[in-house]
């Protein structure tokens, strides 16, 4: 089992300690694409699993959920949140074993999320008052940051009507730094001209790829590497491995391949503070 750098209380009285620069993010990476982002007025959690749920709801079964990094900290330590995201329904990025306990330690806290997963998050036990709604494409001014939303596809964009777009990525903006956290996605028509008008600093990109019959597929170490590269070679944080034994990727392989392509990348261990200007 991976140990974090640091873990509970210690975890998160370094969160509460760091006070970024203004043009500076203070970065923790929790454990497949989840995040703490803090910036000098902002502090945000993005797609966080920080539960057993999924090793208990597939013990037994063909594909066992077992996990390889230990939980940094779990949700009903976490008492400073005030804005929460996640980018789609799936357990390890919308987690009901940690966003209902998250919500009761942190009584301040908004969840933004698809708008077609609200009666879901409501099930949950999420009251639909702390629930912020998007449909995709959107700009928002949330507490200190503005933030923009991309479809993403996970294998497809799933567009509708009643609930606009059931998978999306995130654009942080924190006055003129800009970061872009895809969630779950496939690199999809469009992405790269989304991504380019953004002009993201740091990208987090998943690099878990499609190799898993029967599990929906994220773009792989070198789809990731061609994106940055399309959209001006910015700082790209891997993530979406090390989580699962069944669903995940060699990190040390997307450093080789990004290393030859001369794209800049920082790899994070759980629970590691990473300064960001």
């Amino acid at each position: 089992m991976i140990q974090p750098v640091l873990r509970g209380a210690d975890l998160l009285r370094e969160i509460d300690s760091t006070q970024p620069s203004p043009g500076q993010v203070a970065i923790w990476w929790l454990g497949q694409s989840g995040y703490a982002i803090k910036s000098a007025s902002a502090l945000i959690y993005v797609d966080l699993y920080l539960s057993e749920h999924l090793t208990t709801k597939y013990a037994n079964t063909e594909k066992p959920h077992i996990r390889m990094t230990d939980s940094p900290v779990r949700g009903t330590e976490i008492g400073n949140a005030r804005t929460v995201f996640a980018s789609h329904k799936h357990s390890d990025h919308l987690d009901p074993g940690t966003l209902p306990d998250l919500f009761r330690a942190s009584p301040e806290a908004r969840l933004v999320l698809p708008a077609s997963l609200v009666d879901h998050a409501v099930g949950l036990g999420l009251s639909p008052e702390r629930l912020i709604p998007v449909r995709g494409e959107e700009t928002l001014d949330l507490d200190g940051v503005r933030v923009h939303i991309f479809p993403s596809a996970h294998p497809g964009l799933d567009y509708s009507e009643a609930g606009g777009y059931p998978f999306v990525g995130f654009g942080f903006d924190f006055g003129g730094l800009r970061l872009y956290h895809s969630g779950d996605t496939i690199v999809y028509d469009g992405l790269a001209e989304r991504l380019r008008a953004f002009q993201p600093h740091l990208c987090f990109l998943p690099i878990n790829g499609a190799h898993v019959p029967g599990t929906p597929p994220n773009m792989n170490a070198d789809e990731a590497i061609a994106l940055a590269g399309q959209i001006g070679r910015p700082l790209v944080i891997p993530h979406h491995y090390d989580m699962f034994t069944f669903n995940t990727a060699d990190v040390n392989d997307f450093a080789r391949k990004a290393e030859a392509a001369g794209q800049p990348y920082r790899i994070l261990h759980c629970g590691e503070r990473f300064m960001f200007a």
